[in-house]
């Protein structure tokens, strides 16, 4: 059983979380599955120093950072399609808003990357479970855009503390045709007709271990899903 994980770089705040993406790692060899990672072969939108936030004089290629992740076992996204994994994962950090999409600057009328938006289609066209996790959902309701699948997705809840504005994201969703639902680190949201399963991981304050769990959750109710 093979679990692709799709990374959008090497760090919170321009690309993978790096947190969420070893966790999600973590959480599919226990199901005795096997990652395949891959990554767009692109240039950053731009650098961050993540100490102080601010932009770097620098480039990188979300591919090539994505391969600290993965320990260089990692291929280019044009050459997975569908009929390669089982199943798709998403993880979170700015670099699927920056890097993957355009979110984080024009919400959700930024574009996509098309071999994202590509992949995602496939998935669901041929009923493969998708796992969104943090920002990925945003990505996923890009992606369905105007494809008739109305997923329903989750970012997190505005009845508890998160340092972004979920209602927001929420509402961004819904204009792609998605249905926003709200849920808490604890929970994660299963939309059992398209296969598409979502956890707010980050989005939420939440400690490390509360990530860890709501990854686990998702990453095996993904795996039930094949």
């Amino acid at each position: 059983m093979k679990i692709g994980v799709l990374l959008s770089g090497n760090g919170v705040f321009d690309g993978s979380e790096i947190q969420e993406a070893v966790f999600t790692l973590l959480a599919i060899d226990e199901n005795n599955a096997e990652a395949v990672c891959f990554a767009p072969n692109i240039d950053q939108h731009h650098v961050l120093n993540h100490i102080t936030g601010d932009e770097m004089d620098e480039s990188r290629n979300v591919l090539v950072e994505s391969a600290r992740i993965a320990r260089g076992n990692i291929r280019d996204l044009k050459e997975i399609t569908s009929k390669n994994i089982d199943a798709l994962v998403l993880p979170g950090g700015f670099g699927a808003a920056k890097n993957l999409t355009k979110w984080a600057f024009q919400g959700p009328d930024g574009d996509i990357l098309p071999d994202v938006k590509r992949i995602i289609n496939e998935m669901v066209l041929d009923r493969k479970p998708v796992c969104g996790l943090c920002m990925g959902p945003t990505v996923i309701a890009k992606a369905l855009e105007g494809s008739g699948v109305k997923a329903e997705l989750t970012v997190g809840t505005t009845e508890a503390p998160s340092p972004y504005e979920i209602d927001a994201i929420s509402a961004g969703m819904e204009k792609t045709g998605a249905h926003a639902v709200m849920k808490e680190v604890t929970e994660i949201m299963v939309d059992e007709p398209n296969k598409i399963v979502t956890a707010p991981c980050y989005m939420m304050e939440a400690s490390i271990s509360q990530i860890r769990n709501n990854i686990k959750m998702a990453i095996d109710k993904t795996i039930n899903l094949i």
